[in-house]
């Protein structure tokens, strides 16, 4: 377990909203004067006729590339396949501590009031407790399947499933990386390479269920009021639920995407309406529900965007706005509206690798909001995204789902 570290150790933070000042003292805060911030990177309308911004600060520490992010409170917490997770103390962007090495290629993360989960290469989901009170902030207290969950099912025949040729494993156990995580109402789920959904209760770490969900891997989950989505390379998204709170899970739906193509990234709108999917082919695909109230029984393709010109790796959503990062290096700024369609009003080139994930904050500044993106490059990128209106004026800037996108450099 790492200590707390001294600013000594700090990976470097680079701020692009100066120069000469971040060059001597890399912990300089990149958002200490947020509105001048702001003020410097107002959008510059490019030849293309979309919007291109610089990033307000870039922070690189990672070993290997950043796979994962999570907004927690005061803090960012980007994971790395590298086996480390940096904490980033809000809204200085200043390190705050580090720890995970050593515990396998980190996957995914969430957290759930004191609790940080984090998924594993290794197949197993770690536990982590933060307090303030101990020179250890962030303390290693479990992993999943926990002891005591093996001890009570390894004796018994049933309890093991066929996992490959001559080789069983306890049900509670995945096969294979774990990919994905999502919380929902006391519960964490998780998506693996193995094929299988599986169910944990967050108050005792127990495996509740494990679900044969998908034809391949799974690459993404998302929680809405009850209804859990599940993303594949199978190309399908479904939709899962159950009817009471002891019932175990079952399929409500499945959401068609393209044939023969993965789905990498999966998210739903605020109010549940409409479930996005990120294509390897580069489309975004768009379903909007149905069947009354927030208990959608249906779901139906009503939109097919050509994002990028090669593979969308992750979606976020801020209100009406949708970002998709690819593997072209770029980031998609994409306006929501009626009927599904999605118009283009920006894009956000800068990393030097694949964007493997994204998050949006939800604290509106400005006139915009912050986006955070992590790279294949190891770094960890900050933007703020103005919210623009489309104007007369404008209309040739925006490119609706019909038309091939222009991806800047």
């Amino acid at each position: 377990m790492t200590p707390l570290l001294s600013s000594s150790s700090a990976p470097s933070i680079t701020s692009n909203t100066s120069s000469d000042t971040n060059e001597s003292s890399p912990l300089t805060s990149p958002l200490h004067d947020l509105q001048e911030s702001l003020d410097y990177e107002i959008p510059r309308k490019c030849l293309s006729g979309f919007y291109s911004y610089r990033s307000l600060a870039v922070l690189s520490g990672h070993v290997g590339s950043v796979s994962c992010l999570a907004l927690c409170g005061e803090f960012i917490l980007s994971a790395s396949q590298g086996k480390d997770i940096i904490v980033w103390q809000q809204p200085d962007l200043r390190l705050f501590t580090k720890f995970g090495q050593g515990e396998g290629s980190v996957k995914a993360l969430v957290t759930v009031g004191n609790k940080v989960f984090t998924a594993h290469q290794d197949s197993r989901i770690r536990v982590w407790k933060v307090s303030r009170s101990s020179e250890n902030v962030f303390k290693l207290v479990d992993t999943l399947p926990t002891t005591k969950d093996y001890l009570g099912k390894f004796m018994k025949q049933s309890n093991y499933v066929q996992t490959r040729r001559h080789r069983k494993r306890l049900w509670i156990e995945h096969a294979d990386s774990i990919s994905c995580l999502t919380v929902y109402d006391g519960l964490i789920y998780s998506g693996s390479w193995d094929k299988t959904l599986k169910v944990w209760r967050i108050s005792d770490l127990k495996c509740l269920e494990s679900i044969k969900a998908h034809d391949d891997a799974i690459n993404g989950l998302v929680a809405f009021k009850g209804t859990i989505y599940s993303a594949s390379a199978d190309g399908k998204i479904k939709a899962w639920g159950r009817q009471g709170k002891s019932s175990s899970h079952s399929l409500k739906g499945i959401l068609e995407g393209h044939k023969d193509v993965s789905i990498n990234s999966v998210i739903v709108s605020q109010d549940g309406k409409w479930v996005y999917g990120a294509g390897s082919d580069g489309y975004v695909m768009d379903w909007e529900g149905s069947g009354g109230g927030h208990d959608f029984v249906t779901w139906k393709l009503v939109c097919e965007t050509k994002a990028h010109q090669i593979a969308v790796l992750c979606l976020c959503l801020m209100g009406e706005f949708l970002c998709s990062g690819s593997a072209d290096k770029s980031i998609g700024i994409w306006k929501r509206e009626a009927f599904g369609k999605m118009c283009k009003v920006g894009v956000i080139g800068g990393h030097g690798g694949p964007v493997k994930c994204l998050q949006a904050s939800p604290n509106v500044v400005g006139g915009g909001f912050l986006l955070y993106s992590g790279g294949l490059d190891k770094s960890l990128r900050v933007w703020w995204v103005p919210k623009h209106s489309t104007s007369k004026e404008d209309t040739n800037a925006t490119h609706c789902t019909q038309n091939k996108p222009v991806i800047l450099s």
